[in-house]
């Protein structure tokens, strides 16, 4: 099927807005990934300090703390799979 010029000017210029909004999409989501990888490095090091610290008294580390670190690592696993499945 032919297009006038005038059809196919509205195709394009519908492309266009589309493709500007997704942009604006991609932009903020990224601007999300990084908000996240933030917190999730913060939450990161907090980890790091609390596992050596229950390795230097692993003779005294009740199951409160082990759960605990463990809801803290799924956490973290959960946050870096959103973060993969935004980029």
């Amino acid at each position: 099927m032919a297009h006038s010029l005038d059809q196919l000017q509205k195709i394009a210029d519908d492309l266009k807005r589309q493709r500007d909004e997704l942009q604006v999409k991609l932009h903020l989501a990224k601007a999300d990934a990084r908000d996240e990888w933030a917190k999730l490095e913060a939450q990161w090091e907090e980890v790091k300090t609390k596992m050596e610290a229950v390795r230097k008294e692993a003779s005294h580390t009740t199951d409160s703390v082990s759960t605990g670190l463990g809801l803290v690592l799924d956490e973290l696993k959960k946050g870096y799979d959103s973060i993969r499945k935004t980029l």
